[in-house]
């Protein structure tokens, strides 16, 4: 994690050993180690949550490795994900009045919300470590068939190159052209 830059390095997994403890060890394949940017006010929120816990941390406790995670348990060791999601995660969605959903869907929540407010989906595909754009644009292809009049509308106006007036012009004069000229007069009389 840099603060300075603003990023998270993705560069190793977390997993448990049998018996107990845990280790660290490399990701599935390369395309999954990354950098992501994080917005301004998610930094400033783990800013603020580091400065806590280094506060709270007692040396002793945890092992040496997980001195450098930003999220531990009470002990200092890495959290468990299914205490995690029993004991935290569940509980702020019921009380948030808001179903139940696995962890894992936050980050399919994030890719729509992504893809949908136009960021591309390359971009999206590299955030997420995906192999390709193309299983991104697989698995969120639900998101994309409301973004084609939008995508069709912006290409008219880059063609044509209509001012915003003369755009909405042309979509009313295209929206009133099924109604009888008559029946026109009467609706503009009226107003």
């Amino acid at each position: 994690m840099s603060f300075s830059k603003g990023t998270v390095s993705i560069a190793r997994t977390l997993e448990p050993i049998k018996g107990g403890g845990w280790r660290f060890a490399d990701t599935k394949r390369a395309r999954s180690r990354r950098l992501v940017k994080l917005q301004a006010s998610v930094l400033r929120l783990l800013a603020d949550y580091r400065d806590a816990q280094v506060r709270e941390r007692n040396p002793g406790n945890g092992d040496v490795a997980a001195a450098d995670l930003i999220f531990v348990n009470s002990s200092g060791n890495p959290l468990n994900e299914r205490n995690l999601v029993q004991r935290n995660f569940q509980v702020i969605l019921e009380r948030a009045k808001l179903p139940r959903i696995r962890l894992y869907d936050l980050r399919h929540t994030a890719a729509t919300l992504a893809l949908a407010a136009g960021v591309p989906a390359k971009v999206v595909s590299e955030l997420l470590g995906h192999a390709s754009v193309a299983f991104t644009l697989d698995t969120y292809s639900h998101v994309l068939p409301h973004m084609h009049e939008a995508a069709a509308a912006q290409v008219e106006a880059l063609l044509f190159a209509l001012p915003p007036k003369k755009r909405a012009a042309r979509k009313t004069k295209r929206a009133t052209e099924h109604i009888p000229k008559d029946e026109q007069k009467m609706k503009s009389s009226s107003k």
